[in-house]
């Protein structure tokens, strides 16, 4: 559920958010009526690692100002998926610097089902950083 302060309605942030972990995560702070961030969009996937280096890159340059992929962490269902996926990031990471994006942008965390603070915690230090660094700037 999130909060109606509509100071920080600028800078989207997309969560990919694992469907056995991550997601009932932040499900359960609905539950809890915690509030958070307007500007924080929810995407429940299988597993992130399904989703090309391009694909970070293309939400950059649409507009979205950060990028949180909270998953099982070493815990995943899928055998290797965690692993792949940090690799995949180290090579996101590369091009978001020949992109000149801050790669502050982009964060991999492990969250459970009942992570409520630890997925607060992560919303809000992403909102913080995507107000002060306001959209990100692609180059060409």
């Amino acid at each position: 559920m999130a909060s109606q302060d509509k100071s920080v309605n600028q800078g989207k942030i997309l969560i990919l958010a694992t469907e056995t972990c991550a997601y009932p995560g932040a499900d359960s702070v609905g539950q809890a009526h915690s509030g958070y961030p307007t500007n924080t969009f929810i995407l429940r996937v299988r597993a992130p690692v399904m989703f090309p280096e391009r694909f970070y890159l293309n939400c950059f340059a649409k507009g979205i100002g950060g990028i949180i992929i909270m998953s099982c962490g070493e815990e995943c269902p899928y055998e290797g998926a965690y692993k792949a996926m940090a690799t995949r990031l180290d090579r996101v990471y590369k091009l978001m610097k020949e992109k000149a994006i801050d790669i502050r942008r982009l964060r991999l965390t492990a969250i459970c089902t009942v992570c409520n603070r630890a997925f607060l915690n992560e919303v809000n230090k992403m909102n913080a950083l995507v107000q002060e660094l306001g959209p990100p700037n692609i180059s060409s």
